[in-house]
């Protein structure tokens, strides 16, 4: 028999669920726990015995279903039972992968021409716990295995393709078959490209990253990363280490990147197209010394790109000639585009990457990758392309 409780009581612990159809879209659980009706429940969900929620640090309804949604968006045509964690940022998601899967003393093998927040992460935040990261030219296949053949301590291979900002592609296949050889981790960042364009997965992969924050969601209004995989071994020690680490996603980042999801193969296609105009005019114009898109004819990348992606993306760099200032006012003189750290939402957003996003990697290191002081960054956005065009075409003017 149910015990009375007063009208103050039933101001706190009142629950009145009405729904009694499925709603059409995604919910949003916002709740921190989840109640169990039976010790024995508890019990169960805690041991494994079931499945269920208890905490939303565990995993939440909402994070989990889009979680799972880019997972499998990854792993389509694979055959694979991919799985999948939303974390709170993309950074995040490096440094959960990272920490759950290497110890003291252990080694990441990668490119010199990462992501000037994941080289920082590596250098001056993961050596303090005696992660160390060894840089080598990826594209170089025999220098890469003769890394994994004599330094026994890497763990994980590291890969940006097409790298961020010199938009340089590597053979993600071959690279992940010679890892798989020395029983390396293979890990791609596959941000610039999202399942839509590149599945690292099926080139051999392991593991794939995303900064969701970017085309995944779309649309600038959520910070999130995933981390998507197959190996059940990888799944439970990448669990285990972002519940204890506490970077997991919250249910209404999770819940903008479902919607932005919906519209991602739209989107992708008109990023591809809209740079692959942008390029030609780049290319085309005479302040413009070098144009970075695999969509050219001419990029040295051409014909791998072909191979591994279904088309070539919204990002593009260029190399202007010129000094630093003539560049900078180039981007100042510009109207219509956006000058934003970020990439991948609708509109166009402009980077210089030596005075922003690699301001504190060091210039040597960064002239040594082709990433000068006259490379500039462009997320190509959804506008209509030509006035993309015209923005730029005045700029350089």
């Amino acid at each position: 028999m149910p015990i009375k409780i007063s009208q103050e009581s039933m101001c706190v612990k009142g629950d009145y669920q009405s729904a009694v159809s499925k709603p059409h879209q995604l919910p949003i659980y916002a709740t921190s726990s989840f109640e169990f009706e039976q010790i024995e429940q508890s019990i169960d969900i805690f041991t494994g015995k079931s499945n269920g929620h208890v905490y939303s640090r565990y995993g939440n309804p909402t994070v989990d279903t889009v979680a799972q949604k880019i997972a499998d968006l990854e792993a389509y045509g694979t055959g694979l039972d991919a799985w999948g964690f939303l974390t709170s940022s993309g950074m995040s998601a490096i440094s959960v992968m990272m920490y759950a899967l290497l110890k003291a003393g252990d080694a990441i093998l990668t490119q010199g021409d990462l992501y000037g927040g994941t080289n920082e992460l590596f250098v001056k935040i993961m050596s303090k716990q005696n992660i160390n990261t060894v840089i080598v030219d990826l594209s170089d296949l025999d220098a890469v295995e003769y890394q994994f053949s004599t330094n026994r301590n890497i763990r994980i291979l590291y890969i940006e393709s097409p790298a961020n900002p010199t938009m340089k592609c590597l053979d993600i296949h071959a690279l992940s078959k010679l890892a798989k050889k020395y029983g390396i981790i293979s890990c791609v960042d596959n941000t610039f490209c999202t399942p839509l364009i590149q599945q690292p997965l099926s080139l051999g992969a392991d593991i794939v990253l995303h900064s969701t924050t970017k085309y995944l969601n779309g649309h600038g209004n959520s910070i999130a990363g995933a981390i998507v995989g197959y190996d059940e071994k990888l799944k439970v020690q990448i669990y285990t280490g972002l519940k204890l680490i506490g970077a997991t996603c919250n249910s209404w980042d999770a819940w903008l990147i479902y919607n932005g999801l919906k519209t991602l193969a739209l989107r992708m296609e008109r990023h591809s197209d809209n740079a692959m105009k942008l390029a030609m005019f780049l290319e085309s114009h005479p302040k413009v010394s070098k144009v970075n898109y695999s969509g050219l004819k001419t990029s040295v990348y051409h014909e791998l790109a072909k191979k591994q992606m279904k088309y070539f993306g919204g990002m593009l760099s260029f190399e202007m000639d010129g000094t630093m200032e003539a560049v900078l006012k180039m981007i100042n003189k510009l109207q219509f585009c956006t000058m934003a750290p970020t990439l991948g939402d609708v509109d166009t957003l402009v980077l210089h990457p030596a005075t922003s996003s690699h301001l504190n990697i060091s210039k040597a290191l960064r002239q040594e990758m082709g990433i000068t002081d006259g490379l500039v960054r462009v997320s190509v956005g959804l506008e209509k392309v030509e006035d993309i065009i015209e923005d730029f075409n005045h700029a350089l003017k």
